[in-house]
């Protein structure tokens, strides 16, 4: 099959469009037949190692045999089910979460990590919802705890967690503010954001608003601006790569805690069938709508990421096959 494989740790022209060994799905795995995959910041920093600590995980000098490849989103149909699979069978069409080897024709995915596509969406467009989604969802709902009613500020408002972090946070009834770009103003607000701050024109820091919950995509404002605009017993979660920003978060006094203030990292999302099953009930009932930038085909994946690199995609950047 072809796939995406890299070699060596470096910028997107280290990425090689090769032939390689089609995967034998093991006893609880799915081999799915990729049309679609989306790109991730996961992805680049893979492929460039930084920050450093990824190389315990992928190989100190260069990525290991079984690391060479990139890509966790991904959507298609099933080839062939392991003789411990239950779930699905043959035909179906899923989407997911891969361990790694998203950019590339064939998957092999544990079962525990996919559920059905709707059929009313295209597979580029379930494509894009698992990491991103996920993240939004685990963010907003278990490590802020929405509510109803609450002022929830997204920093970062138009990229990929933040199309889906505005819908999430509509659907739990929450009082949505978005920050983004001049260009991307119309686009949030339509997302279900009831004010829209252009970050060009003003700083959401020197509002005076206070916000319950802030998920912050950018991680562009130090603690002290921060804590400004977080309400008494408001949390802020950081889910971005700013490491003097997740330092100080890290080492601040009491670990998160700050007064009544919650202000911290995020923790690593997690993929499961579960939240997945929830986040496709939404996109059924299109209270979630997933927002795609660019398509590239599989042998563009370089420029994919390098776009996404730029720091400037609006929504999710996804690979057709």
């Amino acid at each position: 099959m072809k796939a995406i494989v890299y070699t060596k740790y470096g910028s997107p022209d280290v990425l090689q469009l090769k032939e390689v060994q089609k995967p034998t799905p093991k006893d609880d795995e799915v081999l799915v037949k990729i049309h679609a995959a989306a790109a991730n910041p996961l992805d680049w920093h893979f492929m460039r190692a930084s920050p450093f600590i990824i190389r315990s995980i992928s190989g100190l000098l260069k990525p290991n045999p079984q690391n060479r490849m990139l890509g966790a989103d991904i959507a298609g149909q099933v080839e062939a089910v392991g003789p411990n699979v239950k779930q699905f069978k043959v035909g179906d069409q899923v989407y997911g979460e891969i361990s790694r080897g998203g950019f590339a024709e064939y998957g092999g995915v544990t079962e525990d990590k996919l559920v059905l596509k709707p059929a009313k969406l295209s597979f580029e467009q379930v494509a894009a919802v698992p990491v991103a989604g996920l993240t939004a969802l685990q963010c907003l709902r278990d490590q802020g705890q929405i509510q109803p009613g609450q002022k929830v500020l997204i920093n970062g408002a138009s990229g990929g967690v933040g199309t889906f972090a505005v819908q999430i946070a509509k659907y739990f009834e929450a009082v949505v503010t978005g920050v983004c770009s001049t260009q991307n103003v119309d686009m949030v607000r339509s997302l279900g954001a009831g004010q829209v701050i252009d970050y060009t024109r003003e700083d959401f820091t020197q509002s005076g608003q206070l916000y319950d919950l802030i998920l912050d995509n950018v991680g562009n404002r130090s603690i002290s601006d921060i804590k400004r605009i977080v309400s008494p017993n408001g949390t802020y979660l950081l889910n971005a790569y700013a490491p003097a920003l997740m330092l100080q978060l890290m080492l601040q006094p009491g670990k998160s805690k700050a007064g009544g203030q919650t202000i911290r990292n995020t923790d690593i999302t997690k993929a499961n069938q579960s939240d997945l099953e929830f986040l496709t009930a939404l996109l059924a009932a299109d209270k979630v709508v997933p927002v795609i930038d660019r398509v590239y085909p599989l042998s563009e994946v370089a420029d994919a990421i390098r776009y996404l690199e730029t720091g400037h995609a609006r929504g999710k950047v996804v690979i057709a096959l």
